[in-house]
């Protein structure tokens, strides 16, 4: 396949670029003109100013679309909400609404999304039915995947990936937490009572091929691990593997200090519990199940 991919350079998407040419497909990155690397097949695009080549887009055989701005990067200003919620859903719609236009165009969109969709929900499980929140993130979320609906009512196969923690070395969750792990200051997060749906990249990458591949699959998919487990466990689990203590909690008045009083609330705080109920319906099968398997995989640890 001739995959195009947005977000390339980013965690997931680097990941996913070399997943592609290691399985015999060619990935084609949606890139700036002024930079495109010499040697790189490329199409190119400025999301800010609307602009696409649109003609590139005819012979694709699927767009994998996962630009957007970090959410939990920086302090949530008004300024940083707007860029987070436009750099996702003037991108995507500028993707969809060209898309739509083609006269053939790709028969599949694979769409970012995350887990955010469903806001705090506690213990309760989340399945792609379940309610959207009534939070930031959720209105994001929902926003975002609204911007992709022009390509579904053209007729393209539409996927959208509701991505959770994203667990692999040199990016995603783990690339903030190993510092102060490492240091033995790492610990849970407030009671730790909050579920986490966290995947391996490895899956993650796997998702994504997966419903790129699947014709059957189509709408909202949870892109999270079957077994999502609590802030406590997870750090108990994480600090078990590095031979490390983790005895006293994280200090959130220094966390809201640094980050705010809302973007720990809804992010770092919020309990999501979200199970990859339609993902596993359409036969995909877990490379790491469970949050050890991923962990150790992760930071090349063999079990003890």
């Amino acid at each position: 396949m001739d995959v195009l991919i947005t977000g390339s350079s980013g965690f997931i998407g680097s990941a996913l670029v070399d997943a592609l040419v290691q399985t015999g497909h060619r990935p084609v990155r949606a890139l700036r003109v002024d930079r495109v690397p010499p040697g790189v097949d490329a199409i190119a695009w400025d999301p800010e100013a609307g602009v696409i080549d649109a003609g590139a887009l005819e012979g694709i055989d699927g767009v994998v679309h996962l630009a957007g701005a970090g959410i939990g990067d920086k302090r949530w200003t008004d300024d940083r909400k707007r860029l987070i919620l436009e750099s996702r859903t003037k991108p995507t719609r500028l993707l969809a609404e060209s898309l739509a236009a083609l006269q053939k165009p790709p028969p599949v969109l694979v769409s970012g999304s995350a887990i955010g969709y469903y806001g705090h929900h506690a213990d309760e499980p989340c399945t792609e039915d379940s309610p959207p929140g009534d939070d930031f993130v959720a209105d994001v979320c929902q926003q975002w995947e609204a911007a992709a609906q022009p390509a579904s009512l053209a007729g393209v196969r539409l996927v959208v990936i509701r991505s959770g923690l994203v667990l692999g070395r040199g990016g995603g969750l783990l690339g903030r937490l190993l510092t102060p792990f490492r240091l033995g200051a790492g610990g849970r997060l407030g009671d730790g009572t909050q579920w986490m749906s966290w995947i391996s990249i490895d899956d993650e990458v796997d998702a994504i091929l997966h419903a790129l591949q699947t014709s059957d699959l189509s709408g909202p998919a949870n892109v999270t691990a079957p077994h999502p487990v609590t802030n406590a466990e997870f750090t108990r689990t994480l600090a078990r593997i590095l031979h490390r203590p983790a005895v006293l909690p994280t200090p959130l008045p220094a966390l809201k200090a640094l980050y705010g009083e809302e973007l720990v609330t809804h992010t770092i705080l919020a309990s999501q519990n979200v199970v990859p109920e339609r993902l596993t319906a359409s036969g995909f099968s877990f490379e790491h199940p469970t949050l050890e398997d991923a962990l150790r995989a992760a930071l090349g640890r063999k079990p003890d």
